[in-house]
């Protein structure tokens, strides 16, 4: 199973009141284990840089200038996100931007039926408590020194830790391992099973004598011995164990 994991910053909080997308980054899931596939793009918004939004991200009006527009990396975009499931962190607020921009290249927007909002996620796991991502990361101790600043890339990378603590953390990760459809688990398995199997036998710990007295000893105590019960089975000596 496919996911992206998915961010996006901005210039403000609103497309229809103007505001444009300046970064978008992607981090490819399989089986809710990161494959290290990305995609991460800065964008010109072809307007100023506001200094609330610079204040976020860090990324001024004169570094993107020569960043290419929207619409010329929206179908790299809508290659490498193809038909599968997006994960984002308050998702409605990016998709906004998104299907906005989207829109505005004349391509199609994307369905919301195909987006999973980890924030409602953690609402659920964890009501009445607050859950940015800032407090998530914090709640399942992963390491967050590296965001100074907001960044797509980096909160997406982040998200996708933080995505599969929502879903019961390395458990769910194994979950999805057994779960795949590959060739790749039962290589594993196989290659586990292999390396159980003895290259040679042990040697029998009882010599002949040793098991005829004590096939004698169960003799005397009688038919009720629950000894009795086992000895169909017993290995005979210098049998392979």
């Amino acid at each position: 199973m496919r996911e992206i994991v998915l961010d996006t910053e901005t210039t403000g909080l609103d497309p229809l009141n103007g505001d444009r997308l300046v970064e978008i980054g992607c981090v490819e899931m399989v089986n809710r284990i990161t494959t290290g596939n990305v995609f991460h793009v800065y964008i010109n918004p072809e307007r100023d840089m506001p200094q609330e939004a610079f204040n976020v991200h860090g990324l001024s009006g004169e570094f993107l200038a020569d960043k290419p527009k929207f619409a010329e990396v929206a179908d790299e975009f809508l290659a490498f996100i193809g038909n599968d499931t997006l994960v984002i962190h308050n998702a409605a607020f990016d998709i906004g931007f998104l299907n906005a921009e989207l829109d505005r290249a004349g391509r199609p927007v994307i369905a919301r039926d195909r987006v999973v909002d980890t924030l409602a996620l953690a609402r659920r796991k964890h009501p009445g408590g607050p859950n940015s991502l800032d407090v998530l990361m914090n709640r399942y101790g992963i390491d967050a020194s590296r965001r100074v600043k907001h960044g797509a890339l980096l909160d997406s990378e982040l998200l996708a830790e933080v995505y599969s603590e929502l879903l019961g953390g390395r458990q769910a990760m194994l979950v999805g391992l057994v779960e795949e459809e590959s060739a790749a688990p039962r290589l594993v398995a196989a290659t586990v099973a292999a390396a159980r199997q003895r290259p040679v036998p042990l040697p029998p710990r009882l010599t002949a004598e040793e098991v005829q007295a004590h096939a004698a000893f169960i003799e005397g105590i009688g038919d009720k011995a629950i000894w009795n019960t086992y000895r169909a089975v017993e290995p005979e000596p210098g049998a392979a164990a």
